[in-house]
Parts: structure tokens; C-alpha cells; sequence
């Protein structure tokens, strides 16, 4: 929605929003821009700014009072996606990144890629990508780059947000169960992707991984009548993968530096990133932007000046030598890509120092404890764990503790959070702090409590 307000804001609207939690880098990022953010849903918000047209998020239900004001007295209103698409996205070439993981980093590398071949494209991205300094912008060609989310669009329209976007080219990264809250099952969430291919042209692509289960369900789909895919599939993998069309082997052990190829063409990376998951997610950057026109040579040169995601690993600090990280991670495969790829790094580096996985289970679907018995086996590249016990989690989390070969600690609050990071951090520790919310604002506390130690 920030990145929806930032567009608008470029075609020439006023924009003003509401919302009821708002942290950085967002928040920065719209008073930088100019729009005005009122905190929580009081429609007095909407008396004084007299919309001509209301554009409801997806978290905002039946109940919220905007809502009821918006409803009761017929203001003009509309979701995100269908907004995205009548005044954005109608006749441009939209390039969508798919995907249960992996799908802001990877939004943000084929923005840069089009950025870096001269293609000035648009893009709308779900976090801040630092090559840009902004999620979203217009942009004067006719490509557009977008992060496509499986969320639903509104309270009124339960479609996935990606079924507006009609894209031309589609990256389709992985698909595990997810959002617990609105979709069932596995099959729920397939049935929408199944939906998304059937708006791809036949002259689209398709880019997915090999050796993905959940896709290839989707793909296989066949019939007069129930045809799924209509359009080409190449699909990505690591060197020696059995039917890859485009391949990615690993120079370094911790993924900075890699080669891609297609056939007998290749090209290297060295770049900051670490970690399988940012190759993979390189590899389907290049094929997507391969169909754009832009050869495999100008894509690698690109990703070498990649800089990454605000919030994917970022350092946002260093005292008296101990390393803090923020990190989005909120499902066990994240948690244990990031983990595993810090992991990685400081042992190529040869340094000694200590893991520290500082963790949020903020989304719905682990609150909702779905992901109990794959959270331990998740955190096993961590030395020491602290969980925070909310007290809406459905987690168990005494048996993870148990299930989990690493030292871990469950705290009910922030407060004792840091206060045992104040007392035990040490030198050399690299302390990873993992929530997709503010989390209290435990990052600069930790680091004012830090510098003040």
C-alpha cells in the first residue's frame, strides 16, 4: 500500500493514508515523498482530507471503522491491485515475480537489471530496494516490474492480487503452504497460481525453478477445458539439473560469487549477496529479463552492483565488535536460508563468532501455529535462539526447544529480550533479528543499549 501510494503520488494525486502500525523503512519513505500518514482508523481521517476516491488495503475488514464510514456515506472506493491495474498497468509489458519466498529480492534484481540495460522501467516492489531508495516509481517505458503477491485483494474480492496484474512475463520462484489465514491447504493456494497462468499470452513465459512439486502439479494440468499453461516454461536450476534451461553453479560457498548460463552462453557474479536462495533468485532474474530483450552478459554485469533489500540481512549496525542484522524472515525456510547463508559466510571468512537468532513470530500462519514442526529443524545454522512468546501464538514453543540442537530461550517480552543480549553479547557475536513487523523497535534499542554498555 505504501508503494501503491508512492505511484500515485507520481501520477499527479494527493495522496494521504491510514494505517495502524507504520515503522521504518516505509514510514521514512512516504514522509520523504510527501504523503501524509495518519495513525490508526479514526474516519475523521477521512472528513479532513475529503477523498475522491478511497483504495482499501487488504488488512482492513468489515468492523474497521474507515471502512463503515466509507460505506455508509457511498464514498467512491476500490482495492490496491484493481487501482494498480486500470491506472498503471493497462497496456505496459508487466514482468511478475511470483512466489512463496524470494519475491521482493528478486523484484528488486530485475528492476535493477532493466535499470542497468537503459530500459528506465516502472516498478512496485514489497520493501525498499537500495540500488533505488524507493519501492515503486512509474518510470518512462513500457515494461513494468512487480512484486505479485498470492494475498488476497480486499475484504470485497477474495482473488489473489496477481490475478489483476496480467503479466506478459511471470517468474513463479517456489510455492509452499502459506497465509494460513484465508487459504486452506497447499491446493487452495495452487488453485490461484493455476488462475495466473491462464492470463499469461501465448508469446508470455513462464520461469520457474526445476524439481518444484507444488508448480509442477500446476503445470501439468491438461485438457481442452482445463488447460492451465499456454505459454512457454523455462525452468532454472543449479548446474547439472535434469531439464534446466537456465543453470547457476556457485563459485564460493557462500553464494558471493556464481556463474549463470544458458546453453553455451555464461556470464559471472560477484556480488554481496550470500546464499543459494539469492542464486536461485539471480538465475530466474536473468531468464525473465532474457525474454525482455536484455542479453545474459548485461544481466550479470547488473547483478554485480546489486546492493540488496532493505531488511533481507542487513546490517544495521556495529558496536564494540558485535554485528547487528535486520531480517524479514517469518517462515521456516526463510528463517533457515538466512541463517544458514550468514552461516557460510563467517565460515569463509574464518571468523569464530557466535549466531544469534533474535526471532518474531509475527505472521498469521505461525501464529496460527502451522509451521510447529518445521520451525526447530529451521534454526539449526543458529548458535543460541531467542524467542519471543507472544501470547496470540499458537506455537508450542517448549517442543521446539526441545526438537532444536541449538541453545534457545522463549521471553514474553522485548524488555528481557534485551536485557539478555545487554548481559551476554560479546564481541565477534553477529546478533540476526527476524520479524516482518516493527518488533517494539528492538532493533535501535539494542543498539542504543549496545553503545551505552
Amino acid at each position: 500500500m505504501g508503494s501503491l501510494a508512492v505511484l500515485a503520488k507520481q501520477l499527479g494525486h494527493e495522496v494521504s493514508g491510514s494505517d495502524q502500525n507504520v515503522y521504518p523503512p516505509m514510514s521514512t519513505q512516504l514522509q520523504e515523498q510527501g504523503i501524509a500518514l495518519c495513525s490508526g482508523y479514526d474516519p475523521r481521517h477521512l472528513v479532513d482530507n475529503k477523498p475522491d476516491l478511497v483504495v482499501i488495503g487488504n488488512t482492513c475488514s468489515r468492523g474497521n471503522p474507515s471502512v463503515e464510514y466509507v460505506l455508509e456515506r457511498g464514498l467512491r472506493f476500490t482495492s490496491g491491485p484493481a487501482w494498480l491495474a486500470e491506472h498503471v498497468l493497462h497496456g505496459r509489458w508487466v514482468l511478475a515475480v511470483a512466489g512463496t519466498h524470494g519475491k521482493t529480492t528478486t523484484t528488486s534484481m530485475l528492476a535493477w537489471i532493466l535499470e542497468h540495460a537503459g530500459m528506465d522501467p516502472g516498478y512496485l516492489i514489497g520493501g525498499v530496494p537500495r540500488n533505488f531508495r524507493v519501492s515503486a516509481r512509474l518510470g518512462s517505458s513500457s515494461f513494468f516490474v512487480i512484486e505479485a503477491d498470492e494475498y488476497d485483494s480486499a475484504f470485497f474480492d477474495k482473488r489473489s492480487k496477481f490475478i489483476h496484474y496480467l503479466p506478459r512475463t511471470c517468474i513463479m520462484g517456489n510455492l509452499e503452504f502459506d497465509h494460513a489465514d484465508i487459504f486452506r491447504s497447499l491446493e487452495d493456494i495452487q488453485i490461484q497460481f493455476q488462475h495466473l497462468c491462464k492470463t499469461l499470452p501465448s508469446l508470455g513465459l513462464i520461469v520457474a525453478p526445476t524439481g518444484s512439486a507444488a508448480l509442477e502439479q500446476i503445470f501439468a494440468v491438461q485438457g481442452e477445458k482445463s488447460r492451465t499453461v499456454w505459454c512457454p516454461i523455462q525452468r532454472c536450476g543449479v548446474d547439472g539439473s535434469a531439464g534446466a534451461d537456465w543453470t547457476y553453479q556457485a563459485l564460493s560457498a557462500d553464494g558471493s560469487a556464481l556463474r549463470i548460463a544458458r546453453g553455451s552462453e555464461s556470464a559471472e557474479v560477484r556480488w554481496s549477496l550470500l546464499g543459494d536462495h539469492n542464486m536461485q533468485n539471480a538465475v530466474a532474474a536473468a531468464a525473465a529479463a532474457a525474454h525482455a530483450g536484455i542479453p545474459l552478459r548485461v544481466s550479470a554485469e547488473a547483478l554485480c552492483t546489486f546492493e540488496g533489500v532493505k531488511r533481507r540481512l542487513e546490517k544495521i549496525g556495529e558496536i564494540a565488535g558485535i554485528h547487528v542484522y535486520d531480517d524479514f524472515a517469518h517462515h521456516p525456510t526463510a528463517i533457515d536460508t538466512t541463517l544458514r547463508g550468514l552461516r557460510a559466510t563467517l565460515t569463509r571468512q574464518g571468523a569464530a563468532g557466535r549466531v544469534l537468532a533474535v526471532i518474531e513470530a509475527r505472521s498469521n500462519t505461525m501464529k496460527m501455529g502451522h509451521h510447529q514442526h518445521t520451525l526447530a529443524a529451521s534454526l539449526a545454522a543458529a548458535d543460541t535462539v531467542l524467542w519471543y512468546r507472544a501470547a496470540a501464538a499458537r506455537l508450542d514453543l517448549d517442543a521446539i526447544a526441545a526438537a532444536a540442537a541449538v541453545d534457545f530461550h522463549a521471553m514474553d517480552s522485548t524488555e528481557r529480550i534485551l536485557d539478555w543480549l545487554r548481559q551476554q553479547a560479546r564481541a565477534g557475536d553477529h546478533i540476526v533479528i527476524m520479524s516482518n513487523g516493527g518488533f517494539e523497535g528492538l532493533h535501535l534499542r539494542l543498539l542504543q543499549a549496545l553503545q551505552e554498555r
